[in-house]
């Protein structure tokens, strides 16, 4: 009874320090990728001498800041670290050859590194080196805090985001394809809010040629995202806002046409990144390639911002990881449908949501949620 008393106490601790690393590691959110969130908190006895975070993509890492702010010895301290250290060349030497210089009695570890380059490596080494290491402390949390990373370490393919804002009666636009504003401007501030989070913003032609939108986050502090455009047959006008401030934010244009080469010159000449690409037997863009060719470039995670057609393809071929819908206390009756048809004939086929929050904002609500991936959970109902 004593013993599992004192076992609990200290699984106490170590999440007490474990969710302070994890505070940390949020404040990189927006700025670290295509890396991880990480923090990094060093205790001797119950006091916190030292800490850190992973500022920036090719800033020190969590463990470095870390050591680099405390005073003293740190011989025989206790690391809590939200993810296990790198234990490769990058950027930056491997933290885990700094923490062995360090010599503390322990070290615990929130979640594995997905990254095949590390993938339990700095753990076996610490161990190796006599160095007690605790794993899985808040587990479930790290892993959360990268959703991002991981699926894309694991996969090879980017996270992606839906995102759109309807009316009550889920439309996007009015049946003439009117659609400033259909939410609130504190909604219109946090879009650009998830805009900054992302790597990059993905829309089809019709949402140009209908908003010309800039693709900008000018409402909040923060990086452009890249503006990246599916347009088969390459009707995007030249004067699309898109396309005239590639200093600030840079644009790529998925295309299937071989033809109107002028177009292709002048867009290049414009600092436009063109990718011509092989089309399925309609003539369409496989948005599958479209991802994995992204990913290529170092893009990990992808808002979708429609049109109706985009967010459907992506629901309907399984390609969604996140769905943040806004909703307006609005009803337009007839118009734009937020979610075409999705092929869905039975109830037990139907796109599953994880819901994670539920807010207010402004007049509007906004759900943010995940989407379930494989078959439903059968069991007998109770009646």
């Amino acid at each position: 009874m004593m013993k599992s008393k004192v076992a609990r106490t200290s699984v106490l601790k170590d999440e007490f320090y474990m969710k302070a690393a994890l505070r940390l590691a949020r404040k990189g959110e927006g700025r670290t990728s295509p890396n991880p969130m990480v923090g990094a908190v060093i205790v001797r006895g119950s006091r916190i001498v030292g800490q850190g975070y992973h500022r920036a993509f090719g800033d020190k890492h969590a463990e470095t800041r870390a050591i680099e702010s405390a005073s003293g010895d740190l011989r025989g301290t206790t690391f809590y670290i939200t993810l296990e250290p790198c234990s490769h060349f990058g950027k930056t030497p491997p933290c885990v050859d700094r923490i062995l210089e360090i010599k503390p009695s322990r070290v615990v570890v929130g979640s594995a590194d997905p990254n095949p380059r590390v993938s339990g490596k700095s753990i076996r080494s610490l161990r190796r080196h006599g160095i007690e290491v605790t794993t899985g402390i808040l587990e479930k949390e790290c892993r959360a805090l990268n959703e991002v990373f991981f699926k894309y370490m694991t996969t090879g393919y980017p996270f992606v985001t839906v995102k759109y804002a309807q009316t009550l009666d889920g439309r996007i636009a009015t049946r003439s394809g009117h659609s400033r504003w259909i939410s609130s401007p504190p909604s219109l501030t946090f879009a650009h809010r998830l805009r900054s989070l992302h790597d990059s913003i993905l829309v089809g032609s019709e949402t140009i040629l209908k908003d010309d939108p800039e693709l900008t986050c000018r409402l909040v502090k923060g990086r452009n995202p890249r503006r990246v455009i599916v347009d088969s047959s390459l009707k995007i006008p030249l004067s699309s806002k898109v396309l005239l401030d590639q200093d600030r934010a840079k644009t790529m244009i998925f295309t299937t046409t071989h033809g109107q080469r002028e177009k292709l010159k002048i867009l290049g000449d414009r600092g436009v990144d063109i990718r011509v690409v092989e089309g399925d037997h309609h003539g369409r863009l496989v948005l599958r390639k479209l991802l994995k060719a992204l990913a290529q470039e170092g893009i990990s995670s992808i808002l979708v911002e429609g049109g109706s057609r985009i967010i459907t393809s992506f629901l309907k071929e399984g390609l969604a990881d996140r769905l943040v819908v806004i909703t307006a206390p609005k009803i337009l009756g007839k118009g734009i449908e937020a979610v075409g048809d999705l092929g869905i004939d039975k109830l037990d086929r139907a796109i599953r949501l994880d819901i994670k929050k539920i807010i207010r904002n402004g007049d509007d609500i906004v759900l943010d949620a995940r989407i379930k991936k494989g078959p439903p959970a059968h069991g007998k109902k109770k009646r």
